[in-house]
């Protein structure tokens, strides 16, 4: 009698951690792909584009192959439960197929959630009297809930995020949309918690392996927490210095072209007043594009000429940008046919080459400045070259240390020599180039 109350309510718990499963992927996928209609409707493709790091492809194919796969795992937990609950073989077959079509749908949801694994997970509990076996599969679910961590993988993959789809909507609607996000994840945990204490209730004569079992999940629950402290720590500190470098180079750049205007202006004006007046419409003119790139830096940290332009554009922009408004000379050669490279690469060499011609103004005095980028085999070499006082004695500032920031960023590495006028040498490991259609 108590057995069956015990696997009446497992089952129950069992059954409702896989409908709580099926809700959210299907809420997922679909919700990804009516907000993807509703930009197209509104023709805001273009301006949502600028502001995400990937895109979903073929959306409507994805509920579908979603819901496809859902009805794959609902049949396997069909057969194991229904036709072969004590064929071994059989149960091992369906807990793998169990994973592989779990594992898909995480894919397929470009690991945007990942809680569809405790559902194997506490399948695994159930289905698994061995030992051996079981540490095996209980250690494979867990490492890949792990491992399916989108915070974790997006730093190394272009992936879609779910929160750049909510960002779409009013504030109100993404309040909504996260609570009911988060919602589903919390009850998807609290029902798996459910799950594991009556599965262990009813293993009462397993207490020294399920004691074992519930240490080292505490273990991995401590790494988790320390990892995500951790992390969180580190994003902070990224987060924090790259602000500090995007208002450091964009401010400093406008204002040194500033001074370098007026400084001009003072030189001419007592020759030529007309003159003077072009020319402080042209540092005016400079100046609002300034205070448009400072605003934009502050709240999308990118440079906006590279938002409109391509690289080599916004570069060739700066330079003429400078040229007008004071008397020193750029020259830009760029030796490298259809620039276009990842955004964080477009984003780091355009500040790169923007704090170089800014030194070289500001500090070096500098009335020519040379500006070269070329490639050799898979890396881009920049030179920045101006006739300068130069500097002896290297003091690391805040522009060169966040020049060396940059570059190490994307594995590269940066020099300088100050004995002849001063030069910044680049040289970038490119991961992804690619041209321009």
């Amino acid at each position: 009698m108590e057995d069956n109350k015990y696997n009446g309510r497992i089952r129950i718990l069992q059954n409702a951690i896989l409908v709580i499963n099926i809700i959210s992927v299907m809420g997922i996928s679909t919700f990804i792909y009516a907000t993807i209609e509703k930009i197209r409707r509104a023709y805001d493709a273009r301006e949502f584009l600028n502001e995400i790091q990937a895109i979903v492809w073929y959306p409507y194919a994805k509920i579908w192959l979603c819901a496809l796969l859902l009805g794959f795992l609902t049949l396997s937990m069909v057969i194991r439960d229904r036709l072969f609950p004590n064929n071994s073989k059989v149960i091992l077959t369906s807990l793998v197929a169990d994973f592989i079509a779990c594992f898909a749908i995480i894919i397929e949801l470009n690991f945007n959630y990942n809680g569809i694994l405790l559902l194997v997970f506490s399948n695994v509990i159930l289905y698994v009297k061995n030992g051996k076996s079981r540490y095996i599969l209980a250690a494979v679910a867990i490492g890949s809930f792990i491992l399916a961590d989108y915070e974790l993988l997006s730093i190394s993959y272009r992936l879609y995020s779910i929160q750049d789809y909510i960002a779409f909507y009013s504030a109100s609607k993404q309040q909504y949309f996260l609570s009911v996000y988060n919602i589903f994840i919390s009850l998807n945990v609290i029902l798996f918690v459910a799950y594991c204490v009556n599965i262990i209730n009813e293993q009462q004569g397993n207490i020294d392996e399920i004691h074992g079992l519930n240490e080292k999940l505490h273990d991995v629950n401590e790494q988790l927490q320390k990892y995500s402290l951790m992390a969180e720590k580190m994003a902070e500190t990224r987060e924090r210095n790259r602000l500090a470098r995007e208002i450091h180079d964009t401010l400093g750049h406008t204002l040194t072209g500033i001074s370098a205007g007026i400084d001009a202006c003072i030189a001419i004006i007592s020759i030529s007043p007309e003159q003077t007046k072009k020319q402080l419409e042209l540092i005016s003119k400079v100046t609002r594009d300034g205070i448009k790139d400072i605003r934009r830096s502050v709240s999308e940290l990118r440079p906006d000429a590279l938002d409109r332009f391509s690289l080599e554009f916004a570069i060739n922009k700066m330079v003429t940008d400078i040229n007008a408004v004071s008397e020193t000379r750029v020259y830009f050669d760029c030796r490298v046919s259809n620039l276009k490279f990842g955004e964080d690469e477009e984003n780091a060499i355009y500040r790169v080459v923007q704090e170089g011609i800014t030194n070289a103004i500001r500090h070096g005095q500098a009335k020519e400045i040379w500006v070269t980028m070329k490639m050799e085999k898979e890396d881009i070499l920049i030179q920045i070259k101006d006739n300068g006082i130069g500097c002896k004695e290297m003091k690391s500032g805040f522009g060169t240390k966040h020049m060396k920031e940059r570059i190490r960023m994307l594995n590269g590495a940066v020099t300088f020599d100050g004995s002849d006028g001063f030069i910044v040498n680049a040289r970038i490991p490119i991961r992804r180039g690619e041209t321009y259609d």
